[in-house]
């Protein structure tokens, strides 16, 4: 029978989103004998309801909840209301990320020591260095059986693998494979391997690929400490006269407002509700928000320097057959100035189905131009390039004057401008992009601009000092002992590589130290 917690036991931990932090975390702390309830705003969807289609999956999955959108960037005016294509559901984004599992690289936890000042970029080192992430990286990537790590095959390529190689060898490319993914490429941990269906975005058919839904969850529920409550939208945190949290206020499936007490919560809503919870969490005792003495909650914000380049062969090459993302190029990631920009970038296979392409290859187009490039599908081959962008204050989730929710609450906004570095490296990549598809022959090349953002980071940074962030290294609030934040958002910055790996790699950390700090009574 599945556990259930009574509303007024606070000896439990919350914890709020059920993603890579959130499910991570659940599970590792239910495994250490620490009670959890997990709050998700989503319904469970489970591996048989997950459907092959484009659209219908991204209506059955997506969060959808109105937010708003202003700034510079491309998105604001393509996808007012779409900033982020993230998933409300058990599993969160983890059932609709691609898999691509990176570590970052040493330079890129000291950035500020590492790129100096630069103008407008509001740069700070991690308060952690690459030597104390290793064992965590080790620990995570063996959980989540990452390719071409402990051991593990690599997947097989498929034929937009194939192109890109080519162009990568001609093009005098060093590192370039089928890149470190956390999709069995041979039976692992209970679950099959990849059956190359493609797909990969709209939940795994054959859960090949890791997603906490169905790894991490029942695992944590299995030893009677975890109780998952899906449809259960948190609303606010509240504390007592001291400042310590004591509760969540949510909504559950029914729309019915309920308070978990808890002796400690986790919040891991993705880089845009999280603060958002926390802004709207504002009380007399902390009138700018929770955690926020510092004024940096929902600053920062970070979705990755990103685009797309296409192209178009006189043969077919099927790029939407096999693993999606499973092919990338590393030799444009490292710390090299000389390039015009700081930061590196990948060069990761994509293909997106002929529905999504035609909503994302231009966004509006219309005409000759654009019909040729979708006549010319089935000869398509497909890069998605994903590089540091340079966090601004400026780039922010702020809380909306007027726009509401289904629950009477301010809707944030994405504010967010292209720093000078990130253009830069986007013309870069684009550039280079390109020259891997030309040096074998492409017919004809496209540059796409940037999608509503699946790796959404900051706004809730961890720093050394309690002036410059929210957290400290484990995650915990400088302000609130008994409060963490669990997920993408305590990113000091972004690095080049996709963050899934880190977020999992943090969650483990933080569930060790949780779970320290609870046995001393220190929170």
């Amino acid at each position: 029978m599945a556990t259930k917690f009574e509303l007024n036991d606070d000896s439990v931990v919350v914890v709020i989103g059920s993603g890579a932090g959130g499910g991570t975390l659940s599970n590792e702390l239910a495994q250490k004998g620490v009670k959890v309830v997990l709050l998700e705003a989503g319904g469970r969807h489970e591996i048989e309801d997950f459907v092959n289609d484009e659209w219908s999956s991204f209506g059955q999955i997506s969060w959808l909840d109105k937010r708003t959108t202003s700034g510079n960037w491309r998105v604001a005016k393509d996808f007012a209301g779409l900033p982020a294509w993230i998933v409300k559901a058990v599993g969160g984004s983890t059932v609709h990320w691609a898999g691509a599992s990176l570590r970052f690289q040493e330079h890129e936890f000291k950035v500020k020591s590492t790129y100096g000042d630069i103008a407008g970029a509001n740069l700070l080192d991690w308060p952690i260095s690459l030597a104390e992430m290793e064992p965590y990286y080790d620990r995570a990537e063996d959980k989540m059986g990452v390719t071409g790590t402990h051991g593990i095959p690599r997947l097989p390529g498929n034929n937009n693998f194939r192109v890109l190689a080519a162009g990568a060898k001609k093009l005098g490319y060093k590192e370039f494979h089928t890149g470190n993914m956390a999709i069995n490429s041979q039976p692992r941990d209970g679950r099959g391997a990849c059956q190359q269906i493609g797909f990969c975005f709209q939940g795994c058919k054959s859960g090949a690929k890791w997603s906490t839904l169905y790894t991490e969850i029942p695992k944590g529920e299995a030893t009677g400490n975890l109780e998952v409550r899906p449809s259960s939208q948190a609303l606010q945190i509240q504390h007592d006269d001291s400042g310590k949290v004591t509760g969540v206020l949510y909504a559950n499936k029914d729309g019915k407002r309920q308070v978990q007490l808890a002796r400690v919560v986790a919040v891991a809503g993705n880089s845009i509700e999280s603060p958002r919870l926390l802004l709207n969490s504002a009380t007399s005792k902390y009138p700018d928000g929770l955690a926020n003495s510092s004024g940096q909650v929902g600053k920062n914000y970070m979705r990755h320097m990103t685009g797309s380049v296409y192209a178009i062969f006189d043969k077919p090459v099927h790029m939407y057959r096999g693993t999606t993302m499973a092919g990338i190029i590393r030799d444009e990631s490292a710390f090299k100035p000389d390039r015009g920009f700081v930061g590196g970038y990948e060069m990761e296979t994509l293909s997106l189905g002929v529905p999504f392409m035609a909503a994302f290859l231009d966004p509006g187009a219309w005409g000759r131009d654009f019909s040729s490039a979708m006549e010319g599908y089935a000869n398509m081959a497909g890069m998605w390039l994903v590089g540091e962008d340079m966090p601004q204050e400026k780039n922010s989730v702020t809380l909306h004057a007027t726009e509401k929710d289904q629950y009477g609450l301010p809707v944030p906004n994405v504010n967010f401008d292209d720093h000078a570095n990130d253009v830069a490296m986007r013309e870069h990549a684009f550039t280079q992009g390109s020259a891997v598809y030309d040096a074998v022959g492409a017919v004809k090349t496209f540059r796409t601009p940037p999608y509503p953002s699946t790796h959404n980071l900051g706004t809730n940074r961890m720093s050394e000092k309690a002036s410059d962030g929210v957290v400290n290294k484990h995650g915990q609030a400088h302000d609130i002992a008994n409060l963490f934040i669990s997920d993408g958002s305590q990113f000091t910055t972004g690095a080049a590589e996709n963050p899934t790996l880190t977020i999992v790699a943090l969650a483990i950390r933080q569930a060790e130290y949780i779970a320290d700090q609870m046995a001393k009574n220190e929170i």
